[in-house]
């Protein structure tokens, strides 16, 4: 999906309200990243048709990257294993090693810092940056741009795609153009020849269902969705048609966060993709353990504890639901968690879905855990504050001797059921685009 590492560079003009009037906005794409990150360290693979394949055996059996080689076959990110070795029988593929795409990750941000402290992550492989001056121009974005590739190139081994605009939007659109190791500049000048004519779809925010639901309105192009009017697309579709039509039209504002300023957490959660299909719905309560441990875990590691709780559920034929519950307390336990997810499943029908290809679940509606708990005369708040003390001396087992240490009885109904630890094995979490 997210396969490429990119930054955006955002050199405001002048600013007005907090946000720059003219702007210079560069989205520097790294191209096919992972599998570059791999070349780095294997160069005798340079020039060959090789892929960075999730592992079969558990499922996760998709190409993450591949490099232009094996791009000219038809191999294309998120297609199956199989299909991919079927369309080029040669492929070599290679299990990602995500520790190595982190270090790359930081050793690129670390360039980024060094002209400006105005840096805001976009997940593991993109970002914006903002040089704030006055005199600043297009041209100069240009320029800075030939500096970045340059410089990423002699100094970690990696080719960029930069586009350069004048907002966000059309600067991501401009690094996808041309591939790879190239400059692309929209202005105010060229947007309406450049951008306008293009599928909806090339607009970032715009996926495949949202790019259905315009398609039903007869708006094909970003062109098409730029001469809606906002109040129309309020009524269309709410704030997101006001956001989008303004996208379309190069009229996003969105300003750069500093490096300092980190967004507000909404949910932490995670899914699993289990090694073999869930049939029956204690099944499910296995996984839904594992998954519980392992958000409960990162929770309490934010020092965070939530009250909505979120179920995601993906069938066999890979059909996707969901559904969440809030309740009355604030908890981070799984014990606590596990129940109401549980009964999620059964009210909203989805154990007739059976059998399950993956699970998800999330925390939202968060607080900090130092805030006062109300006690109640039930006793309830005094059995959570028990419980809450249990996970973390959990907790400090699992950092001091593995997260295989102490495990829960229950998930080794199924021993395949706990061969996945989410909170340590799924590190990849981009940052959205849309708040």
């Amino acid at each position: 999906m997210f396969l490429f590492v990119g930054c955006f560079l955002c050199i405001g003009i002048r600013q007005k309200g907090g946000v720059g009037v003219g702007r210079v906005i560069l989205h520097c794409d790294a191209n096919s990243f992972y599998a570059s990150c791999e070349l780095v360290y294997r160069p005798a693979l340079r020039g060959q048709p090789m892929a960075v394949c999730g592992s079969t055996e558990e499922r996760h059996g998709i190409v993450l990257a591949a490099t232009r080689e094996a791009k000219k076959w038809g191999v294309k990110t998120a297609m199956v294993n199989w299909e991919a070795k079927l369309v080029c029988p040669d492929l070599i593929t290679i299990p990602p090693d995500y520790g190595r795409y982190i270090y790359f990750s930081r050793r690129l941000r670390d360039i980024y810092e060094q002209y400006t402290d105005r840096v805001e992550p976009f997940g593991l492989d993109e970002c914006w940056l903002d040089f704030s001056d006055e005199t600043t121009t297009l041209t100069d974005g240009v320029l800075l741009a030939k500096t970045l590739r340059n410089r990423v190139k002699e100094e970690l081994g990696l080719t960029l795609s930069i586009g350069v605009s004048f907002n966000k939007p059309y600067a991501k659109l401009g690094s996808d153009l041309k591939k790879p190791d190239a400059t692309t500049l929209i202005s105010p000048g060229n947007y309406r020849n450049v951008v306008w004519p293009l599928p909806v779809d090339s607009l970032i925010g715009v996926g495949e269902r949202m790019r259905r639901k315009l398609a039903a309105r007869y708006v094909l192009t970003i062109g098409d969705l730029a001469a809606q009017s906002p109040r129309a697309m309020h009524a269309w579709m709410g704030k997101m048609g006001v956001i989008l039509q303004r996208y379309a039209a190069g009229e996003d504002s969105t300003p750069v966060m500093r490096t300092v300023d980190e967004p507000e957490v909404k949910s932490i959660g995670n899914s699993i993709t289990a090694p073999q299909d869930m049939y029956t719905i204690h099944d499910a309560y296995c996984v839904m353990y594992v998954l519980a441990d392992s958000v409960g875990a990162r929770l309490r590691e934010a020092g965070m504890r939530g009250k909505c709780i979120s179920v995601s559920v993906r069938d066999v034929d890979m059909r996707c639901y969901g559904a969440q519950k809030s309740v009355e307390y604030f908890t981070a336990q799984a014990e606590e968690i596990v129940p109401i997810a549980m009964r999620i499943l059964n009210m909203k029908g989805f154990d007739t879905l059976l059998p399950y290809r993956s699970l998800g679940l999330s925390v939202g509606s968060l607080e900090l855990n130092t805030k006062p708990m109300q006690m109640d005369l039930l006793g309830d708040a005094a059995r959570r504050d028990r419980l809450a003390r249990l996970h973390e001396a959990v907790d400090s087992i699992h950092t001091r001797f593995g997260e295989r240490a102490i495990e829960r009885g229950l998930a080794l109904a199924n021993p395949l059921y706990n061969t996945i630890i989410p909170r340590v094995e799924h590190v990849v979490h981009p940052v959205g685009f849309l708040r």
